[in-house]
């Protein structure tokens, strides 16, 4: 998820053909809509339902995946009415970003595969799973403490505690005994005698 920065597109590019990784670059939806509402006030200055109507109305294409039909649209009704370049610069500012980072606004096939296309549920997971537990006052991490509790808090938001616990106990079982006997045996344990007669406690003054 990036802001549409061409440096940073290219070293996320870069570095992953270098280790061979497939990675999905997509174009955070919140900076587009910052970029149709600036091209919108262009065609209708005062906020109301038709400013509103019209960024709505290229949103849902873009989401679509019609990116491009909605910039060469923008620009044409600037043509038409006979806008100056001053007037009209902020359309084709949007224009502009939506054709050039085409490859990066196909938010169709995105929310085909159920993945996100703005970063504000990342930013949340960010807080909830790092920031509320990481920058406590007075806390110190060392980077292996901070990624074991990280993981524990990981497990506990997403309801997998019970299930990791029970796979944590067997992985326990195997290394500190079954791992310590021949064949993986472990001995059966002997019952202890609960009826065995004690001797009683006395008080002494």
């Amino acid at each position: 998820m990036v802001d549409g920065n061409w440096d940073q597109i290219r070293i996320m590019e870069k570095t992953a053909k270098k280790n061979g990784l497939h990675l999905t670059i997509i174009c955070d939806l919140i900076h587009v809509i910052e970029y149709l509402w600036k091209a919108g006030r262009v065609f209708h200055s005062k906020s109301g339902p038709e400013l509103e109507s019209w960024v709505e109305h290229r949103l849902f294409k873009i989401l679509e995946g019609k990116a491009g039909p909605m910039a060469g649209g923008m620009r044409r009704s600037a043509t038409r009415q006979k806008l100056t370049a001053g007037d009209r610069k902020p359309v084709d500012t949007c224009a502009a970003y939506l054709l050039n980072h085409a490859p990066y606004l196909r938010y169709d096939r995105c929310l085909a595969q159920g993945l996100p296309v703005a970063t504000g549920v990342i930013e949340g997971a960010c807080r909830h799973l790092v920031k509320d537990r990481m920058d406590v006052t007075g806390a110190r991490w060392s980077l292996t403490g901070a990624e074991a509790v990280l993981r524990l808090r990981a497990i506990r938001s997403s309801h997998d505690f019970e299930e990791y616990w029970t796979f944590h106990e067997a992985c326990e079982y195997e290394r500190n005994h079954n791992n310590l006997y021949a064949d993986g045996k472990v001995p059966a344990v002997i019952a202890s005698r609960q009826n065995q007669k004690r001797g009683h406690l006395k008080a002494i003054k």
